[in-house]
């Protein structure tokens, strides 16, 4: 038997770097998956995830060789590689390579991972596959599409592949975030909130193989599963549009308020209208009677209509202390005007109780206020940055 020459070990030693493979009744695969690998490397973990086949018998054949750890019963990809990292920290690893047990990954893509990482140190790095290669499922292109589309609401970042589990793991910066899923859908979980904490997120394009209809073993359930990614990102979506805002005003509120209108509303590679329409935008949504749902409405809109989000998000952000009086004030006074009834209201009694008592003015008032608002507020903003403008072209 040809031992092996672990051509990368030096490389991966340097980076504190090792591959980790979850698998689950892949025995047709399996073996000949790490004779592959360890071409490559020896730092190898290997995640027994309750595998009832012959996978526990040729785990046994590479015991001098790789790291195990078994489960005694099968608990998930997630958790199989939550325990893998916790696994590789112990061991003294900063980052893992994940590829998966079925043959569908080229090991031999395993330098190019190394290759950015070491220009990219601390990012998470994600195999790109070609999703036009021969025999990929359709539902498999389906479901990328489907997860990138979200990936980008979520994050307002853009990748070609986040449903690939050929992967980079900076496990180190990892450990310090929370995470709550066990199966398929812990990897879009982790690139979630691997991009809320400020970790880059990159593609890299790698081979891939899938075998013909009716040999591929795939443990992905296509109800079940998908049920619970639908639930994941819908979980996600809401706390983003809670997430991101918070962040950017934490990063604001740190950053020299004049580099930031300078950056936004000054930079002559943005129309002067964008500017205006995310002004508008934010203020309309700020206004609008939709607490709790402002700021994902604004932000999903900018999304959409293609405006700046770092505008509308600060121009939403008109509803809080001290204007958030004056403007449910200034909602009910406009509601009296249009429905003609009587409200009793100044700043000194305005609570949360007579509005209610005074709800239906309210909602009508903050409407009109909303639009007639954005409206003035977009202008004023057109206005001013046109003169702005002008003065800078006499100069």
């Amino acid at each position: 038997m040809n031992e092996p020459k672990y051509t990368l070990n030096t490389r991966f030693a340097q980076l504190k770097c090792c591959v980790l493979i979850p698998t689950y009744n892949n025995e047709k695969t399996l073996e000949q998956v790490i004779r592959d690998t360890l071409t490559y490397t020896n730092a190898l973990l290997v995640v027994n995830d309750g595998a009832t086949d012959g996978t526990a018998a040729i785990l046994d054949g590479f015991s001098d060789r790789i790291t195990v750890l078994s489960h005694p019963v099968n608990s998930g990809k997630g958790t199989a590689l939550r325990d893998g990292f916790k696994m590789a920290l112990e061991m003294g690893y900063e980052y893992v390579i994940t590829l998966d047990s079925d043959g569908q990954h080229f090991p031999s893509d395993l330098e190019h991972f190394l290759d950015k990482a070491e220009t990219h140190a601390g990012a998470l790095i994600i195999g790109a596959r070609n999703m036009n290669s021969e025999n990929v499922p359709g539902g498999s292109s389906f479901g990328n599409t489907f997860s990138n589309f979200w990936f980008r609401v979520e994050t307002g970042l853009k990748l070609p592949d986040t449903q690939s589990g050929y992967r980079l793991y900076p496990v180190k910066r990892l450990k310090e975030i929370s995470f709550f899923t066990t199966r398929f859908e812990f990897e879009i979980e982790v690139i979630v909130k691997a991009a809320w904490n400020g970790i880059d997120v990159l593609p890299l394009p790698i081979n891939i193989f899938y075998a013909k209809p009716g040999e591929r073993i795939s443990h992905f359930r296509p109800t079940k599963d998908f049920a619970r990614i639908s639930f994941l990102n819908t979980y996600l979506v809401v706390l983003a549009f809670w997430y991101r805002p918070a962040r950017f005003m934490r990063h604001f509120k740190a950053a020299h308020i004049r580099e930031f209108i300078k950056k936004h509303f000054f930079n002559k590679e943005e129309s002067i209208t964008k500017k205006s329409l995310s002004v508008s935008l934010g203020v309309f949504f700020g206004i609008l009677p939709i607490w709790g749902y402002q700021l994902i409405f604004a932000i999903a809109s900018a999304y959409f209509l293609r405006l700046n989000k770092a505008i509308v998000i600060v121009a939403a952000n008109i509803s809080i202390p001290p204007l958030l009086p004056l403007i449910l004030l200034a909602s009910l006074r406009t509601g009296e005007w249009i429905t003609g009834k009587a409200v009793n209201l100044t700043l000194h009694n305005i609570s949360l109780q007579t509005i209610k008592l005074n709800l239906y003015a309210y909602l009508i008032g903050a409407c009109l206020l909303a639009v007639g608002f954005s409206i003035l507020m977009g202008l004023t903003t057109f206005i001013v940055l046109n003169l702005t403008r002008k003065r800078e072209n006499k100069s």
